[in-house]
């Protein structure tokens, strides 16, 4: 069964940190970009962060840029994003998603264009 399953998220203060992992099952992520999104109570969905498939390439939504890293582990079949300085704007449902193709798919921002794969989700809330 092909399936990406995230973890790690949960409950922490603002200024703390949390690292959710992406892990692969059914499939190979060597060829594949991936990219993390989050949905927070009553908004649209938001694209954080990708990561190319050999890891080369990343990119972030500015609101995250040098407060969270994106990296991955092929070996592993999982992605990770380390989140650190985290503030109450960060509370939402965290998605990772597998893109068809080995870049991300845009250069200047996480789109979700291509998926081929989506988690099932998991919650992260910072609290004031």
């Amino acid at each position: 069964q092909v399936q990406l399953v995230e973890s790690g998220g949960g409950l922490v203060q603002a200024g703390g940190s949390l690292r959710l992992s992406c892990a692969a099952s059914g499939f190979t992520l060597d060829y594949h970009a991936v990219s993390w999104f989050r949905q927070a109570p009553g908004k649209e969905r938001e694209g954080v962060s990708c990561i190319s498939s050999t890891g080369g390439t990343t990119n972030y939504v500015d609101s995250v840029r040098f407060r969270f890293t994106i990296s991955r582990d092929n070996a592993k079949n999982t992605v990770y994003l380390q989140m650190n300085s985290l503030e109450p704007e960060d509370t939402a449902v965290y998605y990772c998603a597998a893109h068809r193709y080995t870049a991300c798919p845009s250069a200047f921002a996480v789109v979700d264009k291509h998926v081929d794969v989506w988690g099932q989700g998991t919650l992260v809330t910072v609290s004031s």
